[in-house]
């Protein structure tokens, strides 16, 4: 089985196109500047270098036109024929409380998703888009979503409810619901495929940390609590949105600068985090150089930063009663020894035994970082959501 998964963003389309016999990937590549003057589209194929076109990609549709094209091209193509993709797989932000596992698309999921416009209005809409652009250019192909707030939905009231009037969530859905769930439901079996352990009896803590970061508690193979909320901005502080913000201090800093909400959205998403705090870059690699190079600011940013994912991984082996394997992954939880050891440090209280040398040893690969003898395992786990989208897309269609 041949599946093509896609991730379409506002100005963006990432695709992969899997072999499921060995889960092979047969060709990636994806389209930046979507709608824009200097659009392009990078391709590559297996082991070979990427290759690049230039062209003029008005919309979704003529970019999910144009992968088709190169995917079929005879330079540089996988596939023979369009025939031979079985199924496509899509990425979907937000599918509310509606769904809690992936979904064969249907008439009703896509209204159920128009539904959910209105929670992720930025992330939803081009989502849909490349739906309804399969749907149009692969009539034949049956299609899947998998969605970010998907495995967040096992969490209970208690951990997904705020502390705002009641009829609030009853009218307009505000309550937690958590994003990257593809992401942490991947690491977290995949640790447990790795250390030979039953997912269904564990105790994980998952820590995707990338330009947008959060943590999920996981219990017994479903997410009991989650750092991101209503809206990918609360929680951990990440490369420029905020995290955890007193409401207060919202509403104060919006009446001193006399802005309004799209103005204060843009301030705490797009300006905040990381490159508010250090005023050097929303890049880890670059605020670890100029704290190496003597920046205050640069160091006071690193040592926040791991200070509250600290406090998150104390909170939830609180919440869970335990913890059986702490994880790392996401750009910087994956590559990042550094970030990795001083959100490690002074934790062996707590049954976190970090090996140093194994830690500064790791770099992009599944490996154990923990000690031995250390009650709790600490891994690194690289990421790879587009293979759990393949794989959730294997399974739905062999149901059908």
């Amino acid at each position: 089985m041949k599946i093509l998964v896609l991730n379409c963003g506002s100005s963006s389309i990432k695709y992969q196109l899997f072999d499921m016999s060995d889960r092979s990937v047969l060709a990636k590549g994806g389209i930046e500047k979507l709608g824009m003057k200097g659009s392009f589209l990078k391709h590559k194929r297996g082991g070979e270098a990427a290759v690049f076109f230039d062209g003029e990609i008005l919309d979704h549709k003529a970019g999910v036109e144009y992968i088709l094209g190169v995917l079929t091209s005879e330079k540089y193509g996988s596939l023979k024929s369009l025939n031979e993709i079985d199924a496509v797989g899509h990425r979907v932000v937000h599918g509310g409380e509606f769904f809690s596992s992936s979904e064969l698309i249907t008439d009703e999921v896509v209204a159920a998703l128009v539904r959910c416009t209105s929670l992720a209005p930025l992330h939803n809409p081009p989502n849909l888009r490349g739906i309804e652009a399969m749907q149009e250019l692969l009539p034949g192909a049956p299609q899947v979503g998998v969605f970010d707030t998907a495995f967040h939905q096992s969490m209970s009231p208690v951990a997904f409810m705020y502390g705002i009037p009641y009829v609030l969530y009853e009218k307009y859905g505000v309550r937690r619901y958590g994003f990257h769930g593809t992401s942490h439901r991947y690491v977290t079996q995949r640790a447990c495929e790795i250390l030979n352990r039953d997912f269904l009896t564990q105790k994980i803590i998952s820590c995707h940390l990338g330009n947008g970061a959060s943590i999920a508690a996981v219990s017994n193979g479903k997410s009991a609590d989650t750092s991101m909320g209503f809206t990918p901005l609360e929680g951990l502080i990440m490369g420029t949105r905020s995290g955890d913000l007193d409401v207060g201090a919202v509403t104060y800093i919006m009446e001193q600068e006399e802005i309004g909400l799209k103005s204060a959205n843009l301030l705490f998403n797009k300006h905040s985090g990381m490159l508010g705090l250090s005023g050097v870059s929303s890049d880890m690699r670059e605020i670890e150089q100029a704290a190496a190079d003597g920046n205050d600011r640069a160091r006071l940013s690193l040592d926040i930063y791991n200070y509250r994912v600290k406090k998150y991984i104390g909170s939830y082996i609180a919440a869970l009663g335990g913890l059986d394997i702490l994880i790392f992954t996401g750009g910087i939880g994956e590559n990042s020894d550094s970030t990795r050891r001083g959100i490690l440090n002074n934790m062996e209280f707590l049954g976190i035994e970090a090996d140093e040398s194994r830690n500064a040893g790791s770099h992009g690969k599944e490996q154990i970082i923990s000690k031995d003898g250390s009650r709790v395992t600490v891994m690194v786990v690289p990421t790879d959501e587009e293979l759990m989208i393949a794989l959730d897309t294997e399974k739905i269609i062999g149901q059908g």
